[in-house]
């Protein structure tokens, strides 16, 4: 190491990806969801609705056994892929990770699908409002795993978890209710 490398300050945070962020390693494209992260404007947002398009589309091959497994895989793949982006990022919860909405929504559509567009829309809804304004127990979990290394990667998948239970439990108590989405 020479003088000049030991008084070099140290890289600044990743505050706005692009597309060489997003194409320098593999866990960048799967955390900021094949580039759905990089919107500008309401980038969690934007993952939401990736994952709801892309649930849609592999939901023609896959049956609840394929999903389960999918979901499990997505979760541990996930996990290290947030966990090295966010690393690489110098950030410890960035907002261009969208892997956890993806994640959670897929979740949120395996459990209620079938279920007609309205539904689908309604699950939208509700999980963008606790993902974001986490009330409650999505609160908790947000600050719970905060931090680096695999804690801060599981923390980043953990709230928005949480906040698709919270999105199925309302569900769940409407249709208890109200009855079916029929």
């Amino acid at each position: 190491m020479t003088s000049t490398d030991a008084s070099a300050a140290p890289a600044a945070p990743v505050a706005r990806p692009d597309g060489a962020f997003l194409f320098s390693h593999v866990a960048h494209f799967i955390a900021l969801g094949a580039g759905s992260g990089l919107s500008r404007v309401a980038p969690g947002t934007v993952g939401t609705l990736w994952g709801w398009a892309s649930f849609l589309l592999l939901d023609r091959w896959l049956h609840a056994p394929g999903w389960a497994l999918v979901l499990l895989l997505s979760t541990g793949i996930g996990w290290w892929a947030c966990t090295r982006t966010a690393e690489d990022a110098r950030i410890a919860d960035p907002g261009f990770i969208v892997w956890d909405e993806i994640l959670a929504f897929w979740l949120i559509l395996w459990l209620v699908m079938p279920a007609p567009f309205w539904v689908q829309a309604l699950a939208f809804g509700l999980f963008r409002y606790f993902d974001a304004a986490k009330p409650g127990p999505v609160g908790w979990a947000d600050q719970a795993f905060k931090g680096g290394g695999w804690r801060g990667g599981f923390g980043i998948l953990f709230d928005d978890l949480v906040a698709a239970l919270c999105t199925l439990l309302v569900m769940a108590v409407g249709v208890r209710l109200w009855g079916s989405w029929a």
